[in-house]
């Protein structure tokens, strides 16, 4: 390719690359001219100039070359152009920055323990929400406190040692409480477990405060360490015993707190229940400005089965804050969610063999995640709703009874399906199995398992679980069930805004079917009904413009962006 004005040899070179070289040329030239001319004295002048100028030219042309296809090229490079090295070193870069998902994660980590930490980016579109760069730095703040403070350190087992001293009424010597903790007991389902861990990380950062999770018997089977150096699972000799056990009526609860009025300091620990049945005082936690109150107790002990995010957001002690992190408040467990959890090696390989195997070469991909609180029979006002909502957004073709003739470059649908039951899949297969499709498109519909039980805890169930909720959150666009904490993992994972099917009433089928959701983010199903700056009862749903009702739980409180 030749440029205007210049030399074009191959992509990247300059416009003008070899002005700087024609002066020294034409210098050249010249003293071998001034050198030559009694020797050359009789050959005409005009031949003598164009063959020594010819000469120097091709001597110079390999090392002019070199220079400008030097990575380090040292001239400065006119505005419009980029050499082809540069070129191939931002494509370097932007890789790695999509790897690290805008720096939300960091390189370093041992890639072979566990692969689906900066292989997973491939597997799904593109970052639906970029971080913020105050996100950013919190984070990496948030993991220098718990290398500091994490298992294993001096700071832990000091704290860890008042800890058992208090619970024991043995007087301790004061110590300085630069590490502070809460302790998270998740439970219930594996969606809910993954929305408490979620939810109590961000409440961590926002105060300051190391996370440890009791892990239970599946979570270190299930995930990688999120943390650099150090582990967020909770000592197995930690002083606190039978944390599952802990219910809202045990003196060191906040509600007692706030009830009796007591001193934060007279007891060894705080335990806040945040159970979606919890009463009027636990939820009077979401008001509390840990800086006045809290911020006294070194271990705090927190027991919750759902995602309490949104509920922070109408704390005015956090509003600042938040709106750093969160510039887009529909990005909240999108963000934090490709941030802690990270599948281990032996559920990454249940994902990636199944999308490689049924979903990766189709031009599109359907997730429908069923889930029935009306019992594990299967139902068919459900498979009814299934239909009508895939039929009435246009998200699965309608079937003809007449073979049409199949177009030569005919588009195919791949529909992940995932519930308790084959029953829904196996009719829905057929269905496309046994009829074409009235717009000659192919549709395969898979499903991974059909445990028909939930078998909370179970570490095989819970892997397939996570694996079923990681293939739904690697698909083009998701359907999911009213109420499952199963749906909210599925679709928040994967940046998706999805179709709620509402949940049915009296054994039929809803109409509308289902409803475009307004944002990805899950529901908060035990809200708070207060209000925090004017402390009295409100409607919470109606308080900020980016905290709104849930389309599938009237009462409940998901964020939106403020343009809704």
């Amino acid at each position: 390719m030749a440029l205007d004005g210049g030399v074009g040899i191959g992509n990247g070179i300059t416009k003008r690359p070899s002005q700087s070289c024609s002066v020294a040329v034409e210098k050249a030239a010249h003293r071998a001219d001034e050198e030559t001319e009694e020797e050359d004295e009789g050959k005409p002048w005009v031949a003598r100039k164009w063959i020594t100028s010819l000469a120097v030219c091709l001597a110079a042309l390999p090392l002019l070359v070199i220079m400008v296809s030097r990575r380090d090229w040292p001239f400065p490079l006119p505005s419009g152009w980029t050499p082809a090295m540069t070129a191939r070193t931002y494509e370097r870069k932007e890789s790695n920055q999509s790897r690290l998902l805008g720096d939300l994660i960091i390189p370093g980590f041992d890639e072979q323990s566990c692969i689906s930490r900066y292989q997973s980016t491939p597997y799904r579109k593109n970052l639906a929400r970029s971080p913020s760069a105050h996100l950013v730095k919190r984070l990496r703040e948030q993991e220098a406190l718990q290398r500091r403070c994490g298992p294993g350190t001096e700071a832990y087992r000091r704290a860890a040692e008042r800890l058992d001293s208090r619970r024991n009424g043995t007087p301790t010597t004061k110590g300085d409480d630069t590490c502070k903790y809460v302790v998270l007991v998740p439970y219930r389902g594996l969606g809910n477990r993954i929305l408490a861990m979620a939810s109590a990380f961000l409440y961590a950062m926002l105060t300051d405060r190391v996370l440890l999770v009791d892990s239970g018997a599946s979570i270190p089977g299930l995930f990688c360490e999120p943390f650099p150096e150090t582990s967020w699972l909770l000592p197995l000799d930690f002083p606190l015993r039978d944390l599952e056990s802990l219910t809202g009526e045990v003196p060191e609860s906040y509600r007692n707190l706030v009830e009796d009025s007591r001193a934060v300091s007279e007891l060894p620990y705080v335990f806040v229940d945040l159970d979606h049945a919890c009463t009027y005082h636990d939820k009077l936690f979401y008001c509390d400005d840990h800086r006045e109150f809290l911020h006294r107790a070194p271990w705090l002990v927190m027991r919750t089965d759902g995602y309490f995010v949104p509920a922070l957001f109408l704390n005015p002690a956090y509003q600042e804050e938040l709106d750093r992190l969160f510039p887009r408040k529909d990005a909240v467990f999108y963000l934090l969610g490709r941030y802690l959890f990270h599948p281990t090696n032996r559920v990454w390989g249940l994902i990636t063999r199944f999308y490689d195997s049924y979903l990766k070469n189709s031009d599109e991909r359907l997730g429908i995640q069923v889930r029935v609180f009306d019992g594990d029979t299967p139902f068919k006002h459900v498979l009814d709703q299934i239909l009508a909502c895939t039929s009435k957004e246009h998200l699965l073709p309608e079937v003809v009874a007449q073979e049409p003739v199949r177009p030569a470059s005919a588009r195919s649908k791949a529909v992940l399906m995932t519930g308790l039951s084959s029953w829904y899949f196996e009719n829905i297969r057929g269905r496309y199995w046994q009829s074409a499709t009235a717009t000659g498109e192919v549709v395969s519909v898979h499903q991974p398992s059909h445990e028909e039980h939930q078998l909370t805890g179970e570490a095989t169930h819970d892997m397939k679980a996570l694996a079923e909720m990681y293939l739904l959150s690697m698909t083009d666009a998701i359907v999911t069930s009213g109420w499952s904490t199963f749906g909210y993992v599925g679709h928040g994972l994967g940046g998706l805004t999805p179709w709620i099917m509402f949940k049915p009433e009296n054994l039929t089928t809803p109409n509308p079917p289902c409803q475009r959701a307004a944002s990805m983010e899950p529901c908060l199903h035990g809200p708070p009904f207060y209000d925090c700056k004017a402390r009295q009862g409100a409607d919470t749903g109606k308080l900020v413009p980016h905290v709104q009702h849930c389309e599938d739980m009237s009462w409940g409180l998901k964020l939106v962006h403020p343009e809704y």
